[in-house]
């Protein structure tokens, strides 16, 4: 293990537990982990913890961020979950929506390839960019092996995809890497499905889908189709072919299960690939095109705005995933994209907004802050900033997203392209350097960075004022002398929600609870199965499980009651709820009702903590408990 060690073991077990991940990934700040159930993961304790920026959940994905060294922290959380790199969901299927299940599924795919496709990226953008100044010429051998490295990703896309598409589909990754070197085999590529001869004959003539065939597979058409380089056809096989092999796993004796499952499935697959499934992912991709550059003939200043506007508002909840093969397949297609690359000016907006923040404030802790955040965002990486600066302060994040608006408009205008893939930040520049070595959009790139930064800079100078955490301290002042010249300590108690025995909160299973993180409080170990209102107030969350209820009493207390711990489990079996979330409630008014003995049979444990979550609202809480108590018995005391 390395030196996050800790951390580590910290975030698997308010994940709840290994037994609760199906996978891991991570990008670029994120540990993207696929719960079996999000209900046990501690969102509280995880956006509490030092090392952790916050949690998001979208796209079925449970996202931790970590910040610029999440590689370290996925590499010590690993071999606590006792998963290999780029491990697949075990059986458990996706939840959420279309969209969401959409997003989870190009997340899987592309993820583990990002690393590797942005460094093969730049250095294909640097050779480009030292072949236009004329450091060397793309004649010698320095260019051809430069060239190589940048580019065999993107010539073999299908194999890496092939690969990795399989692990998310739940097939062998292997059969999934010989499908992608099955669709860039030369001998189909330059025989087949080549141009290189006279066509037999054309489908669809007339159309945006006409097709010329060069042969026939036992007389059916095979559309000619160039794969090495594709993204979405490579998808589409591996997931047909997960599906074969599940069917014929299912009917194939054991005995020879080893080697004729993978036979059959691929002499399914592959046929069905090239016939209809490849043709038809890429006359899709053309109809996607097709509508985006429609959209763009309208108006390119308004669809770059748009771009711009929302890409980091995409990026908090990471559906900005669902976009990026749009903008893979641009390149791959067109040999640019002009669509997606507007998103570009909102990386330099982040950060020229934290540079002014820098400048600006007088807070040492976020001056500290902003000058790294500022670097990691000119590089490319802007979530630190974003979570750790910008929307915690509202008001930057807003100049941001409008000052991107405002540079992807003008980049919208100006038709600005990227010809590669790859680079993230500055390191992307090489890339917009047009194939002939012309510089034209090279200088809208930077024209558009330097127009963006300067409207967020100043917007920032201008309109952000560090006026609220000063006020705060004021406020804060203020309250503490009046406290202090009052001498009048306010107590408000609350009574215990259920008959049993009074336990210390530090003394039950649950380490959350037991720390004290999610609030102070005390637990009781029911002896029957009803709890009641510890206090007046009014009930401001039931959970669906009716295992857990919250109440904000008159005084403000804002009260958790967990019945038994990892009750969530049981989805409501053995539990009957008496009100309604939002309902007020008397106290000793009866709440819930639960069935002891069942839920004891089943192996849980009812120690059932009862807190305060907005402790720190109050100068203290006090466990107040006797041994023994009776529904209403003092159990804890409020000090305002």
């Amino acid at each position: 293990m390395g030196k996050y060690e800790e951390l580590a073991k910290a975030i698997v077990r308010n994940v709840g537990g290994k037994e609760n991940v199906s996978s891991l990934t991570h990008c670029i700040t994120r540990l993207r982990f696929k719960l079996k159930d999000e209900g046990k993961a501690k969102d509280d304790v995880l956006k509490a913890m030092d090392g952790v920026v916050t949690v998001m959940k979208s796209g079925g994905q449970y996202q931790v961020v970590i910040g610029n060294h999440v590689p370290e922290v996925y590499a010590d959380v690993m071999p606590l979950l006792g998963m290999e790199e780029g491990a697949a969901d075990q059986g458990e299927a996706p939840k959420g929506n279309l969209f969401n299940r959409a997003i989870d599924v190009i997340s899987g795919i592309f993820q583990p390839i990002l690393g590797i496709m942005a460094a093969c990226g730049m250095v294909k953008g640097l050779n480009a960019l030292f072949v236009a100044i004329g450091l060397y010429t793309d004649a010698g051998g320095g260019y051809l092996v430069l060239n190589a490295i940048g580019d065999g990703l993107f010539t073999f896309m299908p194999l890496f995809l092939g690969y990795t598409a399989a692990k998310k589909f739940n097939l062998k990754p292997m059969i999934g890497l010989v499908i992608g070197a099955i669709m860039c085999y030369p001998t189909v590529q330059s025989s087949a499905l080549s141009q290189g001869g006279e066509a037999l004959y054309t489908l669809f003539t007339g159309t945006m889908f006409e097709s010329a065939v060069y042969t026939e597979f036992f007389g059916i058409p095979m559309i000619a189709m160039d794969y090495t380089g594709t993204v979405i056809p490579v998808i589409f096989v591996v997931y047909f072919a997960s599906k074969c092999d599940k069917l014929f796993s299912r009917y194939i004796p054991d005995l020879v299960k080893f080697f004729f499952v993978p036979m059959l499935t691929l002499l399914v697959a592959i046929p069905a690939g090239f016939l209809l499934i490849g043709p038809l992912a890429s006359f899709g991709s053309a109809v996607v095109a097709k509508t985006v550059i429609a959209i763009r003939d309208f108006s390119p200043l308004l669809a770059g705005a748009i771009v711009g506007l929302t890409w980091q508002i995409l990026v908090i909840f990471g559906l900005h995933w669902g976009f990026i093969p749009v903008y893979i397949n641009n390149i791959m297609t067109n040999g640019y994209d002009n669509v997606m690359m507007p998103f570009f000016a909102c990386t330099f907006a982040t950060s020229a907004v934290v540079l002014a923040i820098f400048f600006k404030t007088k807070n040492k802790q976020l001056k500290e802050m902003a000058l790294p955040n500022f670097i990691s965002g000119i590089f490319g990486v802007t979530e630190p900033a974003i979570y750790g600066i910008l929307l915690p302060l509202k008001k930057p994040f807003i100049i941001s997203c409008i000052a991107g608006g405002i540079g992807g408009g003008f980049y919208g205008a100006f038709n600005f392209r990227k010809f590669m893939m790859g680079g993230m930040g500055i390191f992307e520049f090489p890339a917009m350097i047009e194939p002939d070595g012309s510089m034209g959009n090279l200088i809208v790139a930077i024209a558009g960075v330097l127009l963006t930064m300067a409207i967020a800079f100043v917007a920032t100078i201008i309109f952000y004022k560090e006026t609220t955490g000063e006020e705060k301290e004021e406020t804060a002042e203020s309250n503490e002398k009046e406290e202090n010249a009052s001498a009048i300590l306010k107590r408000a108690e609350i009574g215990s929600p259920v008959k049993g025995k009074a336990l210390k909160l530090s003394s039950i299973r649950d380490d959350a609870f037991a720390s004290g993180v999610l609030g102070k409080g005390a637990a009781v170990l029911p002896e029957e199965g009803k709890v009641f209102a510890p206090a007046d107030g009014e009930v401001t969350a039931l959970f669906p499980t009716m295992h857990a209820i919250g109440i904000k009493t008159d005084e403000g207390a804002e009260i958790l009651i967990h019945i038994g711990l990892d009750t969530v489990q049981l989805n409501g079996e053995g539990f009957e709820a008496a009100v309604s979330c939002g309902d007020r409630v008397k106290k000793g008014q009866l709440m819930i009702k639960f069935d002891k003995e069942w839920i004891e049979g089943k192996g849980y444990c009812l120690e059932t903590p009862v807190i305060i979550t907005n402790s720190d609202d109050f100068l203290d809480v006090v466990d107040m408990a006797q041994e023994k108590l009776e529904p209403g018995d003092s159990l804890l005391q409020v000090l305002k």
